[in-house]
């Protein structure tokens, strides 16, 4: 046999945002050990807004944990492992952790199977969010973290998680007083340009758009400049973009594979449905059966309200309601289509979509076990 790298995806439940016990659990039990988590995602039952401190809250008590066991630091955790946390689980969205590990084990032949990449960029001052220079940044983390999975086809890319930086009144106040002016001074703006200037930026680094075709004003204005593969999530909790890639190399062994497609709008079904197929499951047209929902090990998806204010035709009231963000309504619309192509609730659907998909789709993809 030969010796491969093999990417490792455990979901687990979380009872609060701060409940890291049943991660902790995984190193416990010897399922994996704590060097070898190179990413968690995690969806948090916040507002998914600016003020949503359920996401910085989950990364602190994943973050102290693991530096228990590794004896270092939380802050040094944090520098090393991508903390993904997407705040909003609206409708009947379930809580939860997904671990992803990378170890080195024999494998009986080569893939394709799950390979993951991880990169960071430098922190982003405030002026650089929602313009080219987080476009830019973000392209570069992107090959890097390709090159760190071993892919060198971005066609074998199939999902690019990106967590980003937002805004806040006291960043905004440091960069007027260097004399730097910012995109927006509306903090929740600010959310969805900085997640727009990062899908771009995976966009470009997957050739997915020109950078000719890239500009400032550009970002959350031409909804036809998108990523199908790019799925962005901004927090007040960082101040960089940390970047996993996700695709599928032949130099990776294992059972895992994942596999994309994008939603048209926010009830494409059939795109779920081809995302399964994919990843090797059969929904048969309509919900995984037991036998196939034991070997999905997780879905991940972008949700935004179509700016139309209609789906496919029909008026909808996400973006009119004063009550509810818009992006919370399509959070819980979304999720629930999925759940039920899946059957299951601890998905990880996150809200703002901005050219991450066509407007008012996004991209879905699937983490499966190849069938025995």
């Amino acid at each position: 046999m030969t010796t491969r790298r093999i990417a490792l995806v455990h979901r687990v439940a979380a009872r609060h945002p701060g409940d890291a016990a049943a991660v902790a659990r995984l190193f416990e039990d010897g399922t994996l050990k704590p060097e070898e988590v190179v990413a968690i995602l995690g969806k948090t039952e916040g507002n998914g807004c600016v003020n949503d401190f359920t996401r910085a809250y989950a990364v602190e008590a994943l973050c102290h944990m693991l530096a228990a066991r590794l004896n270092t630091s939380a802050e040094a955790v944090a520098q090393r492992v991508a903390m993904v946390m997407s705040g909003g689980t609206e409708g009947g969205l379930s809580p939860h952790f997904l671990v992803f590990a990378v170890r080195q084990a024999e494998a009986a032949a080569a893939g394709p199977a799950l390979a993951l990449g991880t990169a960071f960029t430098a922190d982003l001052p405030p002026e650089a969010l929602g313009r080219m220079a987080q476009v830019q940044a973000t392209a570069e983390a992107v090959r890097a973290a390709m090159a760190e999975a071993g892919i060198s086809n971005p066609a074998d890319v199939h999902y690019v998680q990106v967590k980003c930086p937002l805004l806040t009144s006291e960043r905004i106040a440091a960069a007027k007083a260097r004399g730097a002016t910012v995109a927006t001074e509306d903090t929740y703006h600010s959310m969805g340009l900085s997640r727009g200037a990062s899908a771009l930026g995976v966009a470009l680094a997957l050739g997915e758009v020109e950078g000719a075709q890239l500009s400032d004003a550009v970002l959350c204005t031409d909804w036809t400049l998108h990523s199908g593969r790019a799925s962005c999530s901004a927090g007040i909790e960082l101040l960089r973009n940390e970047v996993v890639v996700m695709g599928n190399s032949p130099a990776w062994g294992g059972d895992l594979l994942i596999a994309h497609d994008v939603m048209e709008d926010a009830i494409a079904l059939p795109a779920v449905h081809r995302a399964l197929r994919g990843a090797g499951l059969d929904p048969a047209g309509g919900q995984l059966p037991a036998g196939q929902a034991e070997r999905l090990v997780a879905v991940l998806a972008k949700a935004e309200p179509s700016s139309t204010g209609q789906i496919r035709g029909r008026r909808h009231i996400m973006w009119d309601d004063s009550d509810i963000n818009a992006t919370r309504h399509a959070r819980a619309l979304v999720g629930g289509v999925v759940a039920a192509a899946v059957g299951r609730t601890d998905l990880f659907v996150s809200g703002g979509a901005e050219h991450q998909g066509p407007d008012g789709g996004g991209p879905v993809a699937v983490i499966a076990r190849r069938a025995v």
